[in-house]
């Protein structure tokens, strides 16, 4: 996507003209939400083009193993134990205090550090990989474990390498040049889009090439994004090992420990549902449930492209105790959150008629499913503007405490509402709704608490 960046930017002048936009900060993240739009629009439409593409060429069983597969390796996400979100919040306090230098010590402690835990994560699933049967694993075809054995450390190695690469778009987030992470989802995309296409007329259906293709274009992606931002924009930054202190390291630790205990109940939470459905029916059963999971993703990244800058200007307006700002910006996003709720329910209405012209008649998917993952979608849309504003101040142990709660009851209550009570897929994401329910009340009440002048003791932590 090319864009005349003078247009753009007299555009952009124009919505802040008439919306009354005065403010540097909300200017700021105007201009990343507009311009986040437009990508994330890019990668909405791929995205979709890629689901019936898919299901042709790997068919509905590959494409329902490829999805709990992906699920599985998106566990592993909890490795970086927290420092990506901890360097987020420590760079931008940093650089709010431009202390430079000390960005940059953060920088180094947290790529370095993730590096190494990546590099002796893949020596030991190379090592566990022989003595795994991922048939077994993955509730699939015993015919499949051949490829599946080869697969898996290959997808392993191209997460452990995202890890650590990723690490830049949590720097341009960190530095509320929130746009990045769309582009690159975009680009991404994009690339994925192509590759399936080539597949489909000159490749025969494999999940091996499949997986390995998808796996490997986004690390391309980002390492070519960490080569041109350590070259240009964050040149002072780019890592060095002679920086790597372990007092840096503690700094994001302490705050990320909260962060990776955060990060880990919600992969138990949100990523596991297709592990659950998979080992409980058939990865095949997995298919409509992802379809409608990624309906609803329409407006919730919608949503999200708008609320994700909040998170690091939130940190930047509290070390400058710019409260009112904070209120305002709050009042807005709840607003919002009423909007993307009416929408929301528009596509549960709409949703039957939309998935016949969008997959046809290749995958059934119950109404009451789609009712369930709205009902779900809605109770996130709300949670997301309290979860944003205690991300930002870091006043998170209340949040911390009660998705370990959760994440801990959420696999158990996904199996007796499935199986016992014969729910089946649809009980896997009640379950998930009953967990989320805390939530929705707990971090308002937080929220006001702070921004009262009123929160002691766990809420105040």
């Amino acid at each position: 996507m090319n864009f005349n960046s003078r247009e753009l930017k007299q555009t952009i002048q124009k919505v802040y003209n008439k919306v009354g936009v005065k403010s540097d900060r909300t200017k700021n993240i105007t201009k990343h939400v507009l311009v986040s739009f437009i990508y994330k629009g890019g990668s909405i439409i791929t995205s979709f083009l890629l689901v019936p593409l898919t299901i042709s060429f790997l068919d509905t069983e590959n494409y329902g193993i490829w999805l709990t597969v992906s699920s599985f390796i998106g566990w592993f996400s909890f490795f970086d134990i927290g420092l990506g979100n901890g360097l987020r919040n420590k760079f931008a306090e940093a650089k709010a205090k431009d202390d430079l230098t000390l960005a940059k010590a953060y920088v180094s402690s947290a790529y370095y550090t993730i590096a190494s835990i990546c590099l002796l994560l893949i020596i030991v699933f190379f090592g566990l990989n022989y003595f795994i049967d991922w048939t077994r694993v993955f509730n699939a075809n015993a015919g499949m474990q051949n490829d599946l054995g080869i697969l898996m450390p290959i997808i392993f190695s191209f997460f452990c390498l995202q890890l650590v690469v990723k690490l830049i778009t949590t720097i341009y987030t960190a530095d509320q040049q929130h746009s990045m992470q769309g582009k690159i989802t975009f680009y991404s995309s994009a690339l994925s889009l192509l590759s399936i296409w080539l597949m489909t007329h000159f490749a025969k259906s494999s999940l091996l090439i499949f997986g390995t293709i998808f796996s490997a274009l986004p690390v391309l992606v980002l390492i070519g994004l960490n080569i041109f931002a350590f070259s240009n924009r964050y040149k002072q930054y780019s890592p060095s090992l002679i920086l790597w202190k372990k007092k840096h390291l503690k700094d994001i630790f302490g705050l990320g420990m909260k962060f990776f205990i955060l990060q880990f109940c919600g992969i138990v939470l949100y990523t596991s549902d297709n592990l659950i459905i998979s080992k409980l029916f058939s990865p095949a059963a997995v298919v409509p449930y992802n379809i409608v999971f990624k309906y609803f993703s329409i407006v919730s990244m919608g949503f999200s492209i708008i609320i994700a800058p909040y998170w690091s200007t939130i940190t930047e307006a509290t070390q400058k105790n710019d409260w009112e700002w904070i209120k305002n910006a709050m009042d807005n996003l709840l607003k919002l959150v009423l909007l993307t709720i009416v929408v929301i329910i528009l596509m549960m209405i709409f949703s039957n008629s939309i998935f016949l012209l969008w997959i046809g008649t290749k995958v059934t998917i119950p109404t009451s499913l789609t009712l369930f993952i709205g009902l779900f979608f809605i109770i996130n849309t709300i949670i997301s503007p309290f979860t944003a504003f205690l991300n930002g101040t870091g006043k998170i142990r209340l949040q911390v405490i009660q998705a370990v709660i959760s994440a801990v009851i959420n696999i158990p209550l996904s199996i007796y509402l499935a199986i016992n009570l014969g729910m089946g897929s649809k009980g896997v994401i009640l379950a998930t709704i009953i967990c989320s329910i805390p939530g929705l009340i707990l971090a308002p009440l937080q929220y006001y608490k702070i921004i009262n002048k009123r929160a002691v003791g766990i809420f105040s932590s």
